[in-house]
Formats: structure tokens, C-alpha cells, sequence
């Protein structure tokens, strides 16, 4: 039977020098064949973020399915693994309520708001989004109420301790808020800023980011890596992030290793700064709020300098990943509901946008799962 997938890449306005993003139409994500189970995976790679647009009636069970079709020999649980598991040791990112779909309990209903007296099973619960409360200079309850906001935190979605970063994370909406454009700002003292609906979700490429290097810097990531901190959002819960969405505010807040619950060092995750695609492009891809030690060569043959300081660790990363948070580079959907956001994991950064409560709910199911291999970079780490 012959496929009536049309991939579409975005157009994007003058003003933009962001180059990745596509929408798919003719797609029933329940019943979507390997064939195109397969183009999909390679438009996700090509394209880095594809919006499926007309999944209204997506099953949370193909929901998951789908995700797992991609990966197959990967563990067959969510990214942060179960609820329970993610409630224990997420640290920061579980202070929200999170809740498995009950039929489908690793895709994950988040948003803000009243999610209904019976949603797919879940009753009578009432959402608290991705707020800035996480930073440690929001915009005031006046400037919110009247629509200014900002980026919530720039991320990957991944554990970064025991599993590996998922390849794929798929993001339904169900339900948008309405409204005016909000403003996002910067508040860095930039003076930057954008506008854009309630309730979407931006992106960037870290393939645009790397680019972005000067020729020295590209070398020197290159042939450098990081170590993550273990039970990162845990050793981190305390921080409070900077006004634009990236990175922390360096206060001394982190729990010292002392204060942690028992880890693992089999488990504690060493990536690469430098992510390979399967194209052969080089993402700069540091999820820096979790890093607890930087090992930078700044060519092949350089001695490898340890840095554990974090204030320099968060100055240096900063400096080269601001380069790509800037409006130009930065893609807001449209999104509409019924819509399925699927991204590179490995080579994308997202924010979520926190918006006042009178625009109304949002209702989101997300599903990832740890991958099956872990990322590779330009050139191997070494062994010390």
C-alpha cells in the first residue's frame, strides 16, 4: 500500500537563521506501518523536530508503542524511569506532580491546570507546569499577569545518571492555551526578546550552536568531555536558574557528595561534548546545570585539564551556549491541538514557556525511553 506521508520542511521568516523543523500530514500514528515508521525516524534525524499534525485520537498505548518501535532494543521504560523511581531521585524536576497515563503508565501527562474529572483514567487533577519560580529572578506577578515571561530552562531530556539520553521524546497536545501572544524576555540585561503563543515549547538546534564556534573552540570540544554529576537533578534541586532560561545561578546550593543518597560510580555518566548525528553533523550537545566536572583538551595532543571549579565550568559552557539563545535561532511551533512535536534528543536543546493562568489549561502526554546505545563523539575519550 503506498504511503500518504508528505514531509514538509518549515519556512521561516526573514528575521530567522534557525534551518531545522518540518511538519508530516497524511499520518495515523496508530497504525503506522514500519515503512513509514522508518522514513519517520530519518525525517526526525534530517529535520531534527517534526510536528505530526491531525493525531487527535492517538491511543496512549500506540503512543508508547511508537517510541519503542524506534528504539526496540532499548530497556522498555520511561526515560526517568518509573514514576515512583522519578518521584525518589528526580530531585528538581520531580517538585511537580507527575502522572503515568494508567493504560500507558511511562507516557506522562504534564501541563498546567485542570486536566478534567477524568482524564484517560487520572481524576480530578490540577497541574502545576514548568513555572519561573525556578529562577531565581523571575518576572514579577504584575509583569506575568500582563504577559511577559521567560524561557522556563533550556534542556535535553535525560537521566544523566544509570540510563542513557533517550534519541526521541514525542509530545502530544491535547489541549493549548488560548489567548494573546506573551512576551518572552531574556531580563540578562541583553534587552532581547520575542513573542509567541501560550503553551508552546522552543527549540534550538546544537547543530546551529556548534557551528556557531570559532574554529579554536571547535577543536578544543572536540577533544573534550564532561562528567555528570550522579542523581544530577538531585545534586541540583536547591539551584535556581538564570533569567534566560540557561544555566544556574552559581550560589553554592548543590548538595555536596556527602549529602547524597548512595551512588553508583559504574553509573555516574562521561559523555562527550560533541555529539555525532547520524549524518555526520557535530552537535554541541552539554547539558550544563548537571556537568560536576569538566576534562578539556584544546587540541589532539594537549594535556587534558581537569576543571571541577563550577563557577568556571557554568562560564565557559555559558559563553558558547548563549551564542544560539537568541531569537534568531530559537523556533516556537505553531502548535495546534491534536499535534505530535518529535525531536532529535541528542541534538536539540527545548524550553518550556510559563504563561498566566487565565489563558487556560494545557495538556501534554510526553513519552522518551533511555536509549540503547550511548552518544558518540568526534573522537574517543580517553583513558586515563
Amino acid at each position: 500500500m503506498q504511503s500518504s506521508m508528505v514531509i514538509t520542511p518549515l519556512k521561516h521568516s526573514a528575521d530567522k537563521k534557525c534551518n531545522f523543523g518540518a511538519t508530516i500530514t497524511g499520518l495515523d500514528l496508530n497504525v503506522i506501518s514500519d515503512e513509514d515508521l522508518m522514513t519517520l525516524k530519518d525525517a526526525i534525524y534530517k529535520y531534527q523536530l517534526v510536528v505530526i499534525k491531525g493525531q487527535h485520537n492517538l491511543d496512549p498505548v500506540k503512543h508508547w508503542e511508537l517510541i519503542t518501535r524506534l528504539d526496540p532494543t532499548a530497556p522498555q521504560v520511561h526515560g526517568h524511569g518509573t514514576v515512583k523511581e522519578f518521584q525518589k531521585s528526580g530531585g528538581m524536576l520531580a517538585k511537580r506532580m507527575v502522572h503515568g497515563i494508567p493504560a500507558a503508565p511511562n507516557v506522562r501527562l504534564i501541563g498546567k491546570g485542570y486536566q478534567g474529572d477524568d482524564h484517560y483514567g487520572i481524576k480530578g487533577f490540577t497541574a502545576f507546569g514548568a513555572s519561573n519560580d525556578y529562577h531565581k529572578y523571575p518576572p514579577s506577578a504584575e509583569a506575568f499577569a500582563a504577559g511577559n515571561t521567560q524561557f522556563q530552562r533550556w534542556h535535553m531530556d535525560a537521566p544523566l545518571y544509570d540510563r542513557e539520553p533517550p534519541h526521541f521524546t514525542a509530545l502530544r497536545a491535547i489541549k493549548c492555551p488560548v489567548g494573546p501572544e506573551i512576551q518572552i524576555n531574556w531580563d540578562d540585561g541583553s534587552g532581547l526578546s520575542m513573542k509567541c503563543q501560550p503553551g508552546q515549547t522552543a527549540f534550538v538546534s546544537n547543530i546551529q550552536l556548534y557551528e556557531l564556534l570559532t574554529d579554536e573552540e571547535k577543536m578544543m570540544a572536540d577533544h573534550s568531555w564532561v562528567e555528570y554529576a550522579p542523581y544530577p537533578y538531585m545534586w541540583i534541586e536547591n539551584c535556581k536558574g538564570r533569567p534566560n532560561g540557561l544555566g544556574l545561578e552559581t550560589e553554592g546550593k548543590e548538595h555536596t557528595m556527602e549529602e547524597m543518597p548512595e551512588w553508583d560510580p559504574e553509573k555516574v555518566k562521561t559523555y562527550p561534548m560533541v555529539w555525532m548525528t547520524p549524518s555526520g553533523q557535530k552537535a554541541l550537545q552539554v547539558h550544563a546545570i548537571c556537568v560536576r566536572k569538566l576534562f578539556l583538551r584544546a587540541t589532539p595532543t594537549s594535556e587534558v585539564k581537569e576543571i571541577d571549579d563550577l563557577v568556571k565550568i557554568r562560564e565557559l559552557l555559558h559563553s558558547w551556549q548563549e551564542r544560539v539563545i537568541r531569537p534568531e535561532y530559537v523556533l516556537m511551533g505553531p502548535v495546534e491541538e491534536g499535534d505530535v512535536q518529535m525531536w532529535d534528543n541528542w541534538s536539540v536543546f527545548h524550553s518550556a514557556v510559563d504563561y498566566p493562568d487565565h489563558y487556560g489549561p494545557r495538556t501534554m502526554h510526553q513519552a522518551n525511553l533511555g536509549a540503547s546505545d550511548k552518544p558518540v563523539g568526534p573522537v574517543p575519550i580517553p583513558v586515563l
